[in-house]
């Protein structure tokens, strides 16, 4: 797609706001532009590259200088784009890789040096209301509560949502833990995980999920079933997203298709469990992994896969949509503007 292919054949395009917004996460550094326009909302350009900017951090405690260049050289891209499609507001965030990372400052200043993009540390409660304000529109309008869950490259954020209120969604709590893709990736490798290897994985998620079930009683909510209403599960990750291509057997991945979609948790425990048994090559050949998730996905498996045996509804559904999003619509809130493409469960990105 061309930079300004959408939104600018429109002769009144230039006249609206422009708003951009960069998700630099442990794994991947995002680009999401979009415009209102005419009662709408539409992307006019995006962009997404693995960067790896928390390659070997759980070891050292600082941003390698590899993973550094590559970061700077995805966020150029980023700020070529953004300047290509003259956005007037833009917020850039940075997440767990940033918020360990002893030579962080460092890091940030030498990007606003290189590309003039300022980045803005959020903490991990911030980073799981962002996802939750990218995801709205995809909670079930039928059930009372929801839990979202995002596995990210150096943590996975966890919220439990009370989604009855006519409105906005209230948080009832949220629960960050330092398991990523990344991080599990550097500690178990890209081979074949055993079983013992994988249920130990599991079980040390779980681990860490138990009390915030406890304090919550989500659990004991989702067992009440009808009496309480009906409970959600929502999932927006590169893990789920993936899992969802491979559950329609898609030759390569399609985020038409993915986004929105129920799944059913026996599907995907399967589907896990075979992928655990592959090496990096064999998945690497399946056109939704592809090399760069090739060492990554078995991790983001066994993280979903706690989840979904501490929580065990029968589906569970995939968002390819979250933090970029919610950057987006806060921006707009915050300039008293208003979108369709915040409430519509259409495709955002391009």
């Amino acid at each position: 797609m061309h930079v300004g292919e959408r939104g600018e054949r429109d002769g009144n395009a230039m006249s609206t706001p422009v708003y951009a917004a960069i998700d630099l996460g442990t794994n991947n550094c995002r680009l999401l532009v979009g415009r209102i326009g005419k009662g709408d909302f539409r992307i006019v350009d995006s962009y997404s590259r693995i960067v790896r900017l928390g390659e070997g951090l759980s070891e050292s405690g600082r941003l390698g200088e590899s993973a550094i260049v590559r970061t700077i050289g995805a966020l150029k891209v980023c700020a070529d784009k953004i300047a290509a499609n003259n956005a007037t507001q833009v917020r850039a965030i940075a997440t767990e890789a940033c918020r360990l990372a002893k030579n962080c400052n460092d890091f940030i200043a030498r990007v606003r040096e290189t590309t003039g993009i300022e980045l803005e540390i959020i903490t991990p409660e911030e980073e799981a209301q962002l996802t939750l304000d990218g995801c709205v529109a995809l909670l079930d309008e039928q059930t009372s509560h929801a839990l979202v869950f995002d596995i990210g490259g150096g943590s996975t954020e966890l919220i439990w949502v009370d989604s009855s209120a006519i409105g906005a969604p209230t948080v009832l709590g949220m629960l960050s833990i330092s398991c990523g893709v990344v991080t599990l990736s550097e500690k178990y490798g890209s081979g074949p995980v055993s079983h013992d290897d994988y249920e130990q994985i599991v079980e040390m998620i779980d681990d860490r999920l138990h009390p915030f079930d406890k304090e919550h009683g989500i659990s004991e909510h989702m067992a009440e079933g009808s009496d309480a209403g009906p409970v959600q599960m929502l999932g927006t990750s590169g893990t789920v997203t993936t899992l969802g291509g491979i559950y329609l057997n898609l030759p390569r991945y399609d985020r038409s298709k993915v986004d929105g979609l129920d799944m059913k948790t026996e599907t995907i425990t399967a589907i896990s469990a075979r992928l655990a048994g592959m090496n990096f090559e064999e998945r690497a050949r399946n056109g939704c992994i592809g090399k760069e998730r090739a060492d990554l996905v078995i991790m983001g498996c066994a993280i979903m896969e706690a989840v979904c045996r501490r929580w065990p509804l029968e589906k569970v559904r995939a968002a390819d949509r979250g933090i970029r999003e919610g950057l987006l619509f806060g921006m707009m809130r915050d300039n008293g503007l208003t979108a369709g493409g915040a409430d519509s469960k259409a495709p955002l990105t391009p």
